[in-house]
């Protein structure tokens, strides 16, 4: 079960579009309940099933509900939209702890006050009562993402232990490779006029407040004030005209179908966001063999060892902190050692290891009702 199954809206779409191939490959039959369909879901071997049109998210997860009764499947896997499953695995996380994390971006004065007004609105009011079922009424394995969402799983929504399993995203290692630096380094290069000695910070981002940007700018200008070249590219959210960007220290593309030649034109990856259950675009520039900074609120810095592969920012905030870490990095040789660990982190953290260990769930609640 999915909001929308079409690898064009995001992570979690697009992790979903792989895996249910996948199972569909093993020999399942896998059954897709979703509110929208790409075209090209036709193609992928599953039986799909539109939901109706739903005023809310609440309204969503009932249809969602009764369309599964009339299925009766062996095991429901539900991506965060609904509350009817055996298996839930919210690949946004905890909302009320990605919630608390966004309070942390507003002034002091302004936090206390939409923490008192929230409940007043109408999509918070929905989406408190659609987190109230999730986490409440039938028993059911919750998948965290990271030790860090179990923990907010725990601590938020007062899910004891042994129901909580962590699986940590994967990615794949053929698709994102150090290989891909050989047809697209230069010339994506070249067409954003970086020059060799240059160093290029890349970041994958929708909401670019949460993920970090501002203070990677304001980091990025304090290096070009000392002389040093670095240069900022900020692939997702809004695309910005050249001359919108101060002195070009900035490149704003906007929305790009395929990051795979950013991460092989880059030299580092950035990414010092505020909250991330596992981030997939981290794992993806760690198979490219990019050394990776990034903030300890995010799932996929556990898998890291801070100095080894990249560096782990306690806050993200802090442009000091980065801006050693970036500066350090202008060092080819130390990039080129931290890349190669990198590609080596990755490599145990495969796409298919990941579908393998979601499977295995599966088995695990197969086994648990036959004994029942």
């Amino acid at each position: 079960m999915i909001e929308a199954l079409d690898q064009r809206r995001g992570g979690a779409e697009n992790w979903t579009w792989q895996y249910v191939q996948w199972l569909a490959a093993c020999g399942h039959q896998v059954h897709v309940l979703a509110a929208h369909f790409a075209p090209a879901a036709e193609r992928l071997g599953i039986v799909r099933h539109l939901l109706p049109y739903a005023a809310s998210r609440c309204a969503l997860a009932d249809a969602a509900a009764q369309a599964v009764q009339q299925c009766a499947p062996d095991v429901v896997h539900d991506m965060g939209c609904g509350w009817h499953c055996d298996i839930f695995q919210p690949h946004s996380g905890s909302r009320l702890a990605a919630f608390e994390q966004n309070l942390r971006l507003l002034p002091r004065w302004l936090a206390p006050l939409k923490r008192r007004m929230a409940p007043l609105l109408p999509r918070y009011r929905d989406f408190a009562q659609l987190v109230a079922r999730q986490y409440a009424g039938q028993p059911r394995l919750y998948v965290a993402l990271s030790k860090m969402v179990a923990t907010h799983m725990r601590h938020y929504h007062g899910v004891a232990a042994e129901h909580i399993r962590v699986v940590y995203n994967g990615v794949d290692v053929e698709r994102y490779s150090p290989q891909l630096r050989r047809q697209w380094r230069q010339p994506i290069r070249r067409k954003l006029g970086i020059e060799d000695h240059e160093l290029l910070v890349l970041i994958v981002a929708h909401n670019h407040r949460l993920k970090g940007v501002p203070a990677l700018r304001r980091t990025v200008a304090c290096l070009r004030r000392q002389g040093r070249p670095v240069r900022l590219v900020v692939a997702g959210g809004r695309r910005l005209p050249a001359a919108r960007c101060r002195r070009g220290e900035t490149l704003f593309l906007g929305s790009v179908d395929d990051p795979a030649p950013l991460y092989a034109a880059a030299d580092v990856y950035a990414h010092p966001t505020w909250y991330d259950p596992c981030s997939l675009v981290v794992l993806e520039a760690l198979a490219c063999g990019l050394p990776v900074v990034t903030s300890q609120y995010n799932g996929a810095s556990e898998l890291m060892r801070d100095g080894k592969e990249g560096y782990v920012l306690t806050d993200p905030a802090d442009s000091v902190v980065l801006a050693a870490h970036l500066q350090t990095l202008l060092d080819q040789e130390l990039r080129q050692h931290m890349g190669q660990q990198a590609r080596a982190l990755a490599e145990a953290h495969t796409l298919t290891d990941n579908f393998r260990q979601l499977a295995a769930l599966y088995q695990e609640i197969a086994r648990q009702r036959r004994a029942a």
